[in-house]
């Protein structure tokens, strides 16, 4: 069990981290840019938003084959089983439970499940905090 926790911490951290980079580029590429002045509010705010969750997307699934590569390298999926497929029921919270993991990684899928709940939630609050800048920008524009 340990050995499932240490795994689970490690890949949690790379995620993390994967995360953070993403997050201080997004809430960066914000900040510039709402020094800048602007013709169309409207359409920045749409632009803006729309950048920013494609990129978030990205950066989930990326996370995603973190999971999948360290499933693979401990042998947590049944052979013949999609790994990438079992990696994103995991992350996402999903369940299905049509693929289970080895006897002896199961405590992963909780663990990736855990670590995508976190992630998911932490990129809600950059989405909202980067609309909110933007609708910040928008109304000093049109004033």
């Amino acid at each position: 069990m340990l050995r499932q926790f240490l795994v689970a911490a490690v890949v949690s951290i790379c995620n993390i981290t994967i995360h953070a980079l993403v997050m201080t580029a997004v809430v960066r590429v914000a900040q510039q840019t709402r020094a800048r002045s602007v013709s169309s509010p409207s359409l920045l705010l749409i632009v803006i938003m729309v950048a920013t969750v494609s990129v978030l997307m990205a950066a989930h699934a990326f996370e995603v084959i973190v999971w999948a590569m360290a499933y693979t390298i401990v042998g947590a999926v049944p052979a013949g089983d999609g790994v990438v497929y079992f990696a994103f029921v995991n992350y996402t919270t999903l369940g299905y439970g049509d693929i289970t993991p080895v006897k002896a990684w199961q405590l992963l899928g909780p663990a990736a499940a855990m670590n995508g709940i976190l992630l998911f939630g932490w990129s809600t609050a950059v989405i909202f905090e980067v609309l909110r800048r933007a609708m910040l920008l928008n109304s000093s524009s049109a004033a």
